[in-house]
């Protein structure tokens, strides 16, 4: 063989063992490189849905639950209740809440899938103070024709027990009620409506 030959195939062979350590070394570089553009497991968990367990859940009571950084709140209301929602629409800022942030499955006077378990976030639309549940009827402070309801403390808001906004209070909008859907009969997944989180 001519010394030629014997070079350009040493000449191959080096260029091509120099490609395949390039190729490999920039891979070794860029998966993780690549990898830490992707969220942390804390973030990930921080948005992920959340599940609320109902199983004892009374007729009046709320439980709290975080999503997200924020509180929610889950409401079980009863039939007397319900119907004096019906009552309140003359009162409302948006009674049928066709400016505020809920899933299509909660677009009825409830806000609700089921309409005795109300869900909302538990921050108030004008500046984000927490209200207070406040389910006691005609108390001093609130006056006679109190129902029921979340008062918010910093600036006065008032909203029903189905989370939408009285007229002439500083919040613009009723609560926002979070996409959520439910696994059995006691439990919700928070964060989650038909998988879309």
């Amino acid at each position: 063989m001519s010394e030629q030959v014997v070079d350009k195939r040493r000449r191959l062979f080096l260029t091509a063992a120099a490609t395949a350590v390039t190729g490999v070394g920039a891979a070794y570089v860029a998966v993780p490189f690549l990898a830490s553009m992707n969220p942390s497991d804390r973030a990930k968990a921080a948005g992920a849905p959340v599940e609320a367990d109902i199983a004892k859940l009374e007729p009046g009571q709320l439980i709290r639950v975080e999503w997200r950084g924020k509180p929610v709140w889950v409401l079980k209301r009863s039939e007397e209740t319900l119907a004096e929602i019906a009552e309140m629409t003359d009162k409302l800022r948006d009674p049928d809440s066709n400016e505020s942030e809920q899933p299509e499955s909660c677009r009825n006077i409830a806000r609700s899938i089921k309409p005795e378990v109300f869900l909302a976030v538990g921050i108030c639309t004008h500046l984000g103070c927490s209200p207070t549940y406040r389910p006691e009827v005609a108390p001093e402070d609130l006056g006679p024709d109190w129902k029921g309801g979340f008062f918010c403390p910093c600036h006065g808001s008032l909203f029903d027990l189905s989370g939408r906004v009285y007229s002439g209070v500083p919040a613009p909008l009723n609560l926002v009620v979070p996409p959520h859907e439910y696994l059995t009969d006691t439990r919700i997944l928070i964060g989650s409506a038909g998988g879309q989180a």
